[in-house]
């Protein structure tokens, strides 16, 4: 039963890294925006997905490799290997497509624009903090002014291995983390929500960036309901 349930109706097993979908093909575009040499951090986060989404993350960081050639299972990868590479060269700009099509292996392309366009890694971290220090409220909803910051930190974190817990340190450096969020968040609010930021301020222990902004957006929901009773009265 679970093998029938790990194969498409077609009997194809998803599985198994070396299977291909019957709707993959070598001009299939997996990620819209194109690598251009300025947004690698981006660029090399959406073909990860886009890539485990297709079970063939294992080409590019090669834990799936290639078997001998006098294997039977060598042209199955062979085929994969160039299905993957061709994903790759319709994700990035023609002129660095140029400087990779005559490279034979996916991880060996992967990592060649990996050398080439990361190190403008920090470049981007300090301006993505530089933008967090100076982003403000202002006008904007509640919603839309998280959104944004949102974005900035889940941009940040991908320039960066994900934190395994497995000590307490490692936690407390993360709960540190969620503390410095909440701040950068309450921070940058309206002076209006001065109230309800330093009630937040007070609680203890510190509650998590979700539920500051939710508490913060319900007390913008309800200052606009006063708002439209006086109006109305």
């Amino acid at each position: 039963m679970g093998d029938e349930n790990s194969k498409t109706d077609k009997g194809i097993n998803q599985s198994d890294p070396l299977a291909l979908h019957h709707s993959d093909h070598p001009s299939l575009v997996l990620i819209s925006k194109l690598l251009d040499g300025n947004n690698y951090g981006q660029w090399s986060r959406a073909m990860r997905i886009a890539l485990s989404a297709k079970n063939k993350l294992g080409f590019i960081n090669e834990t799936v490799k290639a078997p001998k050639k006098t294997d039977d299972k060598f042209p199955i990868w062979e085929h994969c290997n160039y299905m993957v590479l061709s994903w790759i060269l319709n994700s990035v700009h023609s002129d660095i497509a140029g400087s990779i099509i005559y490279t034979e292996s996916a991880a060996e392309v992967w990592n060649d624009i990996y050398d080439h366009f990361s190190q403008g890694n920090d470049t981007r971290i300090f301006e993505i903090r530089q933008e967090i220090v100076e982003h403000r409220q202002r006008h904007q909803s509640v919603s839309s002014y998280y959104t944004r910051l949102k974005t900035f930190w889940d941009e940040l974190a991908s320039y960066h291995d994900p934190i395994i817990y497995n000590c307490g340190g490692l936690k407390g450096l993360t709960e540190r983390k969620e503390k410095e969020r909440v701040m950068q968040f309450l921070i940058g609010l309206h002076d209006s929500f001065s109230t309800i930021r330093d009630s937040i301020l007070l609680m203890n222990p510190l509650l998590d960036t979700r539920k500051v902004h939710a508490l913060v957006l319900q007390h913008e929901r309800q200052s606009e309901v006063a708002a439209n009773r006086d109006t109305a009265g």
